[in-house]
């Protein structure tokens, strides 16, 4: 084939695509109600060599800011928001409810503050069950459900993609465990750390079984969690699809179509393959590349000077232990699906080529510091793991009753503080007013440095609170 034709041949795939979103139905009037009238076929995409960033992000910010209305198949009168596609014990006859769902009209109507994608005001709290077969609720008591503040998705491609890296190492620990217990004849013990974050200890032995009763702040498939308030969704993939059905009473027909289920209709409402799998691509595309969040600039003299030593002080009282400054990137390609997609979303096995998102292309990315050996610092201050934050003396986020996803109640992942100027309320329950409250509620294994903050001069307590604010999503 000669480089013309070639090159025809890449212009006529690249047409293809990027015609799909404006071909909507073409039954439909300019002025229709619907809001989900565009598609992608993920398939074609990945073949045609395109920039998926380009072609999956203007429909995925559509969908993000869409209403939904009924007529996308806005709500489930015959399914509940389970994360197993469920059918409900008894229909309500409210299409929208604030309890159990469908409660929103749109992902912007929580995500939102200071900008679309970003966090939630206490008046966006949605209420969540432990996520299987209880997903039918219409009160508020504690033993039934769990009230969740909204959390900002900014730089949110850059967290799972370092989730992912961190599960592949912390697998190939165990590998290499096993294969010492076979080799050697006897149990072998092996730490387990990524990125320089610690997560306990596993025991191999001969037989190929495993004692994983010392991990600390992981699964026990080793398979970092890293969105939700506990840490219990492994992907912004699984996230959306969840969310959807959830939230919207939208089902993906990855999860609620005919293989699943046998039926294009789970909900009964109608609507038959309510979103598709490109669909969901984009959405997951448009988060995937959200910008991080950064540092106020143009900050008045006290402020940058308070700030500066307030951050110190941060990591002098132990904060920076969990709340980590930055992890390292080696890899900035986001594969969609990605490597740890399972039943219920789109996997990688199921298409011949995954869409790769390289978002070393983006330039908020290159902006990012880089270390003595060419990774992306990712600024999070977080480490991706689980910590017991509630004891006797200080239970304000261990008041919950009920587990989420077998996650204990008094348990969560470390919550990322950059953007966190910019995402008040706080507390899972956004329900902490001011970022002294917050730090004030810390008990279990942040007890010490809570301790160490309650007993600082209340020069160096506001110097914190002057760092903290300094960290933004960016208007």
């Amino acid at each position: 084939m000669t480089g013309l034709s070639r090159l025809a041949l890449t212009a006529a795939l690249a047409g293809l695509v990027w015609q799909t979103p404006a071909l909507a139905d073409p039954d439909l009037p300019p002025w229709s109600e619907k809001a989900i009238q565009e598609d992608i076929d993920i398939n074609q995409l990945a073949a045609s060599g395109q920039d998926p960033i380009e072609v999956l992000q203007p429909l995925g910010e559509h969908l993000f800011a869409a209403k939904f209305t009924s007529l996308d198949g806005a709500g489930r009168p015959d399914a509940t928001g389970a994360i197993v596609p469920t059918k409900v014990r008894r229909q309500s006859h409210l299409t929208f409810q604030r309890l159990a769902g469908p409660d929103a009209n749109a992902c912007a109507s929580c995500h939102n503050e200071p900008v679309v994608g970003g966090a939630g005001s206490f008046t966006a709290n949605v209420f969540v069950s432990e996520g299987f077969e209880s997903a039918d609720f219409d009160t508020i008591d504690p033993q039934f459900s769990n009230e969740r503040n909204t959390n900002a998705l900014q730089g949110a491609g850059l967290i799972e993609l370092l989730a992912r890296e961190m599960t592949t190492e912390l697998r190939a620990q165990r590998s290499a465990a096993l294969k010492a217990a076979r080799s050697g004849g006897q149990p072998e013990t092996v730490s387990l750390s990524t990125k320089d974050v610690s997560f306990g200890s596993i025991t191999a032995y001969p037989d190929g079984t495993l004692d994983v009763s010392a991990l600390d702040g992981v699964d026990d498939d080793l398979t970092i969690r890293p969105f939700s308030q506990k840490g219990v969704i492994v992907s912004l993939r699984q996230f959306t699809v969840n969310a959807m059905n959830h939230h919207h009473g939208i089902q993906p027909t990855e999860r609620f179509g005919p293989m699943w289920t046998g039926t294009d209709d789970f909900d009964a409402d109608g609507y038959a393959a309510e979103m598709s799998a490109g669909q969901i691509s984009a959405l997951v595309a448009w988060q995937a590349t959200l910008p991080a969040p950064t540092r106020k600039s143009g900050l008045p003299d006290i402020w940058q000077s308070a700030s500066a030593k307030g951050e110190r002080t941060f990591a002098d009282i132990g904060c920076a232990t969990c709340h980590r400054p930055s992890l390292p990137l080696d890899s900035l390609v986001f594969h969609d699906p990605g490597p740890f997609d399972t039943a219920g979303t789109l996997r990688q096995s199921d298409l011949e080529h995954p869409l790769a998102l390289d978002l070393a292309t983006l330039d908020w990315v290159q902006a990012l510091p880089k270390d003595d050996k060419g990774r992306v610092l990712v600024p999070l201050f977080g480490d991706l793991k689980r910590h017991r934050i509630a004891d006797a003396q200080t239970d304000t986020f261990g008041n919950e009753l009920l587990a989420q996803r077998f996650v204990a109640r008094d348990v969560f992942i470390t919550a990322e503080l950059w953007g966190i100027g910019s995402t008040a309320p706080y507390g899972h329950r956004g329900d902490l007013t001011t970022l002294e409250e917050a730090i004030l509620a810390h008990g279990g294994a942040a007890k010490a440095s809570r301790d160490a903050y309650a007993d600082l001069a209340e020069s160096d307590r506001q110097s914190i609170i002057a760092f903290l604010r300094s960290l933004e999503i960016a208007p």
